[in-house]
């Protein structure tokens, strides 16, 4: 898979998706990153520690968030990737569900769009990412978890989004998934997902893999989302060994070397040099 000038071996490796929240509110993180030297010299360490991508946030979506407004999540990402692309050479995400946030950030040289309503939130975003011709990664979601089967109609919500993707015109190879761990699924539901990743790879997509710091996490070990390194660490292995081609994460040193480890034991990843910065 291609995303901005890098090729991805999404068949053979998985790789780091490195979370830059640049809001005043996120569960986790809400506040460090959201001035610019700040966010830069964040950017630096987590390349140095391993980040393949960086995902830059505008707008909380914890549970019960703030929506912002279109110019206000600009005004927040659109400076911060230009910055980015000028001092690194690192593919840039946005995690945005907005038509108008994703073209500005495409326009500033994000990427990729990376959207937690899987296309159907905003009727305009399939439109712009066939336009722009970045790479997206689309996520399950749903207005209410009412399910008959869970992952059944978790992967029929998953085949409508292809669709729309299709009729937009926005090419296969440029598409990542994303099982919507934390959003519109009970506690059970989000490991159920998590233990049937493999799954996903049917509909002929790489599959990213995003538990860092969730309430899944915070549940089973009943701890703060600040103590939820080892947790995350552990979805990270089943994600390997599941088939998962990204990652995202907060704590990259720590996923990267747990990704390095479950890799060579598997024998499914040819170590490179770049692999083993």
């Amino acid at each position: 898979m291609r995303i901005g000038n890098q090729m991805f071996d999404t068949e053979h490796h998985t790789y780091i998706m490195g979370i830059l929240n640049v809001t005043p509110d996120s569960f986790s993180d809400g506040g460090r990153w959201n001035n610019e030297a700040g966010a830069l010299r964040h950017v630096e360490e987590m390349i140095k520690e391993g980040a393949h991508i960086i995902d830059v946030g505008g707008e909380s979506t914890r549970p019960g968030y703030t929506r912002i407004s279109d110019e206000d999540e600009i005004e927040r990402v659109v400076p911060v990737i230009r910055r980015i692309k000028e001092e690194f050479q690192i593919p840039v995400s946005v995690d945005t569900y907005k038509s108008t946030v994703a073209r500005a950030a495409a326009e500033a040289g994000a990427d990729l769009i990376n959207d937690i309503w899987g296309l159907k939130a905003d009727p305009a975003m399939a439109e712009v990412i066939a336009d722009t011709k970045t790479a997206c990664c689309l996520m399950h979601n749903r207005r209410e978890a009412v399910y008959q089967a869970f992952m059944t109609d978790m992967i029929a919500d998953l085949r409508e989004t292809l669709d729309i993707a299709k009729q937009a015109g926005i090419a296969m190879d440029k598409i990542m998934l994303d099982p919507g761990v934390g959003f519109a699924k009970s506690y059970e539901q989000n490991l159920e997902a998590i233990n049937n990743l493999e799954l996903l790879q049917d509909l002929g997509c790489p599959v990213l893999l995003g538990t860092s710091r969730k309430s899944v996490v915070g549940l089973t070990l009943d701890l703060p989302a600040t103590e939820r390194v080892e947790g995350t660490v552990a979805t990270t292995v089943i994600g390997v060994m599941k088939g998962a081609s990204f990652v995202r994460v907060h704590d990259i040193r720590e996923n990267a070397r747990a990704i390095r480890m479950t890799e060579a034991i598997l024998g499914s990843g040819k170590a490179t040099a770049v692999n083993r910065k």
